[in-house]
């Protein structure tokens, strides 16, 4: 796909046993606020994709805290203004939905290019602090997501 951007992607939702949610907040976009999201390059496996994804957004080693496949997708349109990074006549994108539990709250390494801060929020609130509709409905079902882990 010579330079653009597939459309498919992911979208990792990382979370603590207590169900507080990490949200970053987008550098280009004060205000919009969001899990770890990215594109699969080239025919990467999309659970390489989120474990990529959270390395470099993070600098949580996905080795130490496994990501977990939710087995979501959702397909949604492409803002217009970030259109021009996927190939002509590309309007959707297809986002898989994975989780990464960790024990507790920690510092992270953001990637000052893409995110400009960082929170930990009880999920109710982190759901509703999203931008992206996508997102604020996955966190939304994490605590049955943990009820059924255990």
């Amino acid at each position: 796909m010579s330079g653009f951007k597939q459309p498919v992607s992911v979208l990792v939702v990382i979370y603590t046993t207590a169900l507080d949610v990490l949200l970053l907040e987008r550098s280009a976009h004060p205000g919009f606020w969001q899990s770890v999201t990215g594109s699969r390059e080239a025919d990467e496996v999309l659970i390489d994709t989120a474990r990529r994804e959270v390395g470099e957004e993070t600098g949580i080693d996905t080795v130490a805290y496994p990501v977990d496949d939710w087995q979501i997708t959702n397909t949604f349109e492409i803002f217009a203004e970030w259109r021009h990074r996927y190939g002509p006549g590309v309007t959707e994108n297809t986002e898989h939905v994975f989780g990464l539990q960790l024990p507790h709250r920690i510092s992270i390494t953001t990637a000052p290019d893409e995110h400009r801060d960082w929170t930990w929020m009880p999920w109710q609130a982190a759901a509703e602090r999203c931008f992206s509709w996508s997102n604020r409905d996955a966190i939304l079902l994490l605590p049955e997501h943990v009820k059924r882990e255990i």
